[in-house]
């Protein structure tokens, strides 16, 4: 016996009646039925998840008491510079912490430098930044090394 035949008997009762049409209710559009089975992303943000959890940041130096006294020895040159009337152009090596995870990563920044500010423990740079146009800053603590002329720096070319 042909399977089809076998579901035309089996269904018989039911196969050819008219499709149940509600009185309470607007029937449906096509496109409207369609939208619901449409696809579904189950794992939706699942692979943004792996791909922040696989970056990988650095952890913080602690520098030890004879760096520290060496980068405070930069920092009074810079000093000493920008009271004769300089703005001098130097490289920091800062520590940028992380906005999502735990560690952050190192970044080498060339900059003027404006001022610095031992109460708020900050260098301000001659760069504006953001809406407000304020001062740009690296805080003190975050700074890994001072590089440029006067700083110790093979390739100086004068001293602050």
């Amino acid at each position: 016996m042909d399977p089809s035949e076998d579901a035309k008997i089996v269904y018989a009762d039911i196969l050819y009646h008219p499709h149940h049409q509600s009185e309470k209710r607007a029937h449906m559009p096509l496109q409207d039925r369609a939208a619901q089975f449409s696809a579904y992303d189950a794992l939706a943000g699942f692979f943004d998840m792996i791909d922040e959890e696989e970056r990988v940041t650095e952890d913080e130096t602690e520098l030890d008491d004879n760096a520290r006294e060496e980068l405070n020895r930069k920092l009074q040159r810079i000093a000493v510079a920008i009271e004769a009337g300089e703005t001098p152009t130097v490289s920091f090596t800062v520590f940028v912490p992380d906005e999502r995870k735990a560690g952050g990563s190192y970044r080498e920044i060339t900059e003027s430098v404006r001022q610095i500010d031992l109460v708020q423990r900050r260098i301000v740079l001659n760069r504006r930044e953001g809406r407000g146009g304020l001062y740009a800053a690296l805080e003190i603590g975050r700074i890994l090394s001072i590089r440029g002329p006067g700083q110790d720096d093979p390739d100086t070319e004068a001293d602050l």
